[in-house]
């Protein structure tokens, strides 16, 4: 069976061919502009999708809140706007004429560690995504935890500073204003406009330029603050953090030993991995929504 397996972020659409065992046949990345809306991203993800070899279904991993029975976007913040109701699934379906499924990111992202990646090991853990924002996923009995309604885990909107910056939900002091890649990169060009992303951060670091150092010092403890708060609720074996940026394999050990030092002693036996396969887990992810 070939599965294409489709990654909606912020700046990017990665679209994949997959089979059942997560090989991927073919992977491409295509930039578009979020900022000009849902209508805009429903467009162009066609246009990507139909660029790509014949296949028989169909698997979306997609910023936003999720309804995974109709496919539907429950809830988008500005990153991509007018997104929120977007009726993906029945979209797609009527345009492509083959199954759909469709889920929230960051679980994309879980369920495609959990299959094939960091997360085999494990029937419990916890998975994070750095990036625009701060996805979150909570798997159980090598289940996802959806809660109530099926948006569990908006990690990125625990509030870790109350009355703090002003967040793209509509409230101030979450997580992700201070501990996502986007945060990270704002501080950073205040010292230099040139640094404009994670990977020119850490070469300008390696090269020298210790006016860096602080800076990500204190992005570590703020990643490592909200990382502390999960472990000591839900006491998982392992957190998994992914994201462009967490490839930075000295990173993931200081926030490993950054936590360490936080969390209580009896938490100690977490493990804090690094997501193994970086940007094709949405897409691989996305792909597995059709083994179940």
């Amino acid at each position: 069976m070939k599965i294409l397996g489709v990654d909606i972020g912020g700046t990017a659409i990665k679209i994949g061919l997959a089979d059942d065992h997560g090989n991927l046949a073919s992977f491409r990345e295509y930039s578009y502009n979020s900022k000009l809306g849902g209508k805009h991203l429903v467009e162009k993800l066609i246009q990507f999708i139909a660029e790509n070899p014949s296949f028989d279904r169909i698997g979306i991993s997609t910023a936003g809140q999720v309804n995974v029975e109709d496919g539907s976007i429950l809830y988008a913040n500005d990153n991509i706007p007018r997104y929120t109701g977007t009726k993906l699934k029945e979209i797609l379906e009527r345009e492509f004429q083959v199954p759909v499924l469709v889920e929230n990111d960051a679980n994309a992202a879980a369920i495609g560690e959990g299959y094939f990646g960091g997360g085999k090991p494990y029937d419990d853990f916890l998975c994070l995504t750095f990036g625009t924002g701060i996805g979150g996923a909570i798997v159980l009995n090598s289940q996802i935890y959806r809660g109530y309604n099926g948006i569990a885990a908006e990690f990125g909107h625990m509030i870790t500073h109350p009355q703090g910056n002003p967040c793209n939900c509509g409230r101030s002091g979450c997580y992700e204003t201070y501990a996502s890649t986007t945060a990270l990169v704002r501080k950073a060009a205040e010292i230099d406009k040139e640094l404009t992303n994670g990977k020119a951060i850490f070469q300008a670091i390696d090269q020298g330029d210790t006016r860096l150092e602080p800076l990500l010092d204190d992005w570590v403890t703020e990643v490592s603050l909200g990382l502390t708060s999960l472990i000591h609720i839900f006491n998982p074996s392992a957190i998994i953090i992914g994201g462009g940026i967490m490839e930075q394999e000295k990173l993931v050990d200081m926030v490993d030993k950054k936590v360490k030092e936080l969390i209580m002693e009896s938490y100690s036996d977490v493990q804090i991995i690094r997501a193994v396969l970086g940007n094709k887990a949405g897409v691989l992810g996305a792909a597995s929504l059709h083994r179940n």
